[in-house]
């Protein structure tokens, strides 16, 4: 089909909740630390966000190396949250962060609510900081993945935050460990939540036959990458249907996105934003790829939106 609308006109913007993004490409929390270290390697205002690394109300060392491996498809981590504590943040970190021209999410973590409130209340008194993504879900550390897995503990982290959040947009990263993916997001829908992420890394392993040990020394990791994609893709799907779209909330999907073709099949299934992460450590200008492969895309089926593109799915063949 040959384009009858020029490239520079398709509009890219997206809103996730109050905030609006210039495109629908965002980094992946713990995959570029701050911004500073990944700043050297592409323009990162040409994003529609960067999110950050986890904080945490305290520094944290995470666990012991090692931390990564590579699998077939994708990579296990199982870093432990492992960063500055939210005191360095606001004084080192939020600082270059606010000198991007891109907005930052911030990803929180935390052992308790108290903790979690603390931070995000600190946290949204920061002009800089124009989001917050709750990490309810990582994988490798035990206090996250109660909140992710309960609805009704979710609900309660949810709630209390939303109560003291006023100005930075509220986003819950969704865990895929879990039966019932819609019910964890109707829970954090529910309680205040303006938008979702999902979905986070699955639980895997990786075995040394040699040593017969587990290769990582937490023994599971979160498994991330290519390998993930169709599972995430269902999850995103379903919510969206289910839950998401019904509500007017909408959702940034990941997992395993590493072309321009994974990030439409992402917004058809209901994604209003897409988040790349592990394909960063193969090539650090995949967003931007992304985003113009995107407009291509858009620009050659003559749609001037991608906003447009959001849910678009057909049933059956």
């Amino acid at each position: 089909m040959e384009s009858s609308i020029n490239l520079s006109t398709v509009d890219m913007a997206v809103r996730i909740g109050r905030l609006t993004l210039r495109n629908p490409v965002v980094t992946l929390s713990g995959t570029c630390g701050y911004g500073d270290e990944y700043g050297p390697f592409m323009d990162l205002s040409l994003l529609g966000a960067f999110t950050t690394k986890s904080v945490t109300l305290e520094p944290r060392r995470g666990n012991a190396p090692p931390r990564v491996v590579e699998t077939a498809g994708g990579m296990l981590n199982a870093i432990g949250l492992a960063n500055v504590g939210l005191e360095r943040f606001i004084a080192e970190k939020l600082p270059v962060l606010s000198a991007l021209g891109v907005p930052a999410i911030v990803n929180v973590a935390g052992h308790t609510i108290e903790e979690y409130v603390k931070v995000c209340r600190t946290l949204d008194a920061q002009p800089a900081v124009a989001g917050l993504e709750l990490n309810v879900s990582c994988p490798n550390v035990a206090d996250g993945l109660v909140f992710g897995t309960d609805a009704g503990a979710l609900g309660e982290l949810v709630r209390a935050v939303r109560a003291e959040v006023r100005r930075a947009v509220l986003i819950v990263k969704l865990s895929p460990n879990v039966t019932d993916i819609s019910r964890t997001a109707a829970a954090a829908i529910e309680a205040g939540a303006e938008a979702l992420s999902m979905v986070n890394t699955f639980v895997g392993m990786a075995i040394d036959i040699e040593r017969r040990r587990p290769v990582l020394s937490n023994t599971t990791g979160g498994l991330s990458g290519p390998a993930i994609k169709p599972l995430a893709l269902h999850m995103v799907h379903r919510v969206y249907r289910q839950v998401a779209g019904p509500a007017g909330i909408p959702i940034i999907g990941m997992g395993g996105i590493v072309t321009w073709r994974d990030a439409v099949e992402f917004i058809l299934a209901g994604a209003t934003a897409v988040g790349i992460g592990t394909a960063l450590f193969i090539d650090p200008t995949t967003p931007l790829k992304v985003v113009e492969g995107l407009r291509a895309y858009l620009a050659s089926r003559n749609i001037l939106a991608v906003s447009e593109l959001v849910g678009r799915l057909e049933r059956g063949r």
